[in-house]
């Protein structure tokens, strides 16, 4: 039986909103790391079957399917086929997915699975904004759910509200993944899964970017306390305990493990499980525990076979939230810090989260470990990688 394995993943670095990567290409941001992938792995691109790209805004420069302008940006052949995949913050994750299904079912030998957002320079609510396009969703989905507008902000705020997550708790869930990302940085446990960039500053400067840039050293709960509530006057949801704008990138290789041996590659990890759910989209966010159910008991694994997950970390909310509820070690929920702190690149924040993932199994043989993320409409992916 065939099977999908990651051969190597490779991402940027995450850069802040208007920061080191803001005044970049999209399409040139993503084909730095398809060539960086390349370039590690020795791949030939004319292998590819298809690069399979995740992006939540494919509007403005993102538009005209950036997973093919990604490719013709990298100089890869004519004949190396891309396609754009929105599942809003899943995206790239998704790809991974669509991206296994393909080398599994014989469609494809290699793919090659990733994403990007440059949210610096298109806001994922661009369109929704200019009223001349219409609105989102439409009034037939309106009507099913009584005219609420769905708002992943106000969802979190919903969800901290059912859980009774308190401000403190919340705000500590956002000070130790800063702490976290931060002794990762420091360790050097991101760099060799970041391909740097030279950027070029305003003043004309060039320089190295490779560490991600959002991470606040140096937070205190009473720093954070003093932020105001985003979402009412006596709500709990703040900038220090949601994820951050960013842009970045990733991107991973997929193939076979008899194709693998072929080309003289060793995998890091083969794809076990994964799946896709959908749930309460007012809410929105609460996909993840679902998912996580459905992926374990698809893989015939309980969640203390799991070594490591990497649960998005969209607001404190949705991973606090999947903690209660699942019963999981804290310690093992992003080890290295999560989106709090590194950042959320929406479409790229899938490939970002497997490539730290795949990186933290390899570094520690941890034979499995779990990744899921909640999504724009009420969905997730949840996806169970074993260790080779």
């Amino acid at each position: 039986m065939r099977d999908a394995v990651i051969v190597d993943a490779v991402r940027t670095a995450v850069g802040k909103r208007n920061g080191s990567l803001a005044r970049l290409h999209s399409a040139s941001l993503s084909a730095h790391v398809l060539k960086a992938l390349a370039d590690r792995t020795g791949l030939d691109p004319a292998l590819v079957d298809d690069v399979i790209w995740g992006c939540a805004a494919p509007v403005g420069m993102q538009t005209g399917c950036i997973g093919r302008s990604a490719v013709l940006a990298a100089g890869w052949p004519e004949s190396v086929p891309g396609v754009t995949i929105d599942r809003q913050c899943g995206s790239s994750q998704q790809a991974v997915h669509f991206a296994a299904m393909g080398v599994v079912s014989g469609q494809y030998d290699v793919a090659v699975a990733g994403g990007v957002e440059m949210m610096s320079a298109v806001p994922p609510s661009l369109t929704a904004l200019d009223g001349r396009y219409g609105e989102p969703h439409g009034p037939d989905v309106w009507d099913r759910y009584d005219g609420v507008r769905f708002h992943q902000g106000v969802g979190a705020q919903m969800i901290a509200d059912e859980y009774g997550l308190t401000r403190t708790e919340l705000d500590q869930h956002g000070l130790d993944s800063h702490a976290r990302a931060a002794r990762a940085i420091d360790e050097g446990r991101f760099k060799a899964q970041i391909a740097p960039v030279t950027v070029t500053d305003e003043d004309g400067t060039e320089r190295v970017f490779d560490t991600d840039e959002g991470i606040r050293r140096g937070s205190t709960l009473e720093k954070l306390a003093s932020l105001k509530p985003a979402y009412g006057e006596n709500g709990s949801i703040t900038a220090g305990n949601a994820s951050q704008i960013s842009d970045g990138a990733g991107a991973l290789l997929i193939t076979t493990s008899e194709f693998a041996r072929a080309q003289g590659w060793t995998p890091m990890a083969r794809i076990h499980t994964a799946v896709v759910t959908g749930t309460d989209p007012v809410t929105m966010l609460k996909g993840p525990i679902p998912a996580t159910a459905k992926a374990l008991k698809k893989a015939g694994l309980a969640l203390d076979d799991i070594g490591v997950y990497e649960i998005n970390e969209a607001f404190a909310s949705v991973t606090l939230a999947w903690l209660r509820e699942t019963g999981a070690d804290y310690a093992r929920m992003n080890p290295n810090g999560g989106a709090m702190a590194i950042g959320h690149p929406i479409g790229g924040s899938g490939a970002r989260i497997m490539t730290t993932l795949v990186h933290h199994m390899r570094d520690h043989g941890l034979r499995y470990g779990l990744q899921s993320m909640c999504e724009g409409g009420g969905m997730a992916n949840a996806t169970i990688l074993e260790l080779l």
